[in-house]
């Protein structure tokens, strides 16, 4: 007897459904803030801004080769993207989440003591 339901994945007939469950990044989400849609049987955050790294770099005060560095590691289900323009090599940006993501992993590398001095922000 299966107990298949549709859209959820399963190994063999009769074992138990498993829902999916998102990403399995370590950055925590930002809750009901984010405005959701379905496609095709799953629900998934529409990204309603990007902020680029320049820009992230000055809100946070930190040294943007830094956190391009830091950025290296991160993946889109992160909130890490890269934005092309006409004649650009792409550059790197971030969602809200992604900035939430880099915050902490700014903290724990502050923590650990591996990090730079921070910069003045411009205006």
């Amino acid at each position: 007897m299966s107990i298949r339901k549709p859209g959820w994945p399963t190994s063999w007939p009769g074992s138990p459904s498993i829902r999916p469950t998102g990403s399995t990044n370590s950055c925590r989400g930002i809750g009901d803030r984010v405005q959701r849609r379905e496609v095709r049987g799953v629900i998934v955050a529409a990204i309603a801004a990007v902020f680029t790294i320049g820009y992230v770099a000055n809100m946070l005060g930190e040294d943007e080769d830094w956190l391009y560095e830091l950025s290296i590691d991160m993946f889109q289900e992160d909130g890490c993207l890269r934005v092309y323009g006409i004649g650009e090599d792409g550059v790197t940006a971030f969602t809200r989440d992604g900035i939430e993501c880099l915050q902490q992993i700014i903290a724990n590398e502050r923590a650990a003591r591996r990090a730079p001095p921070q910069v003045q922000p411009t205006e």
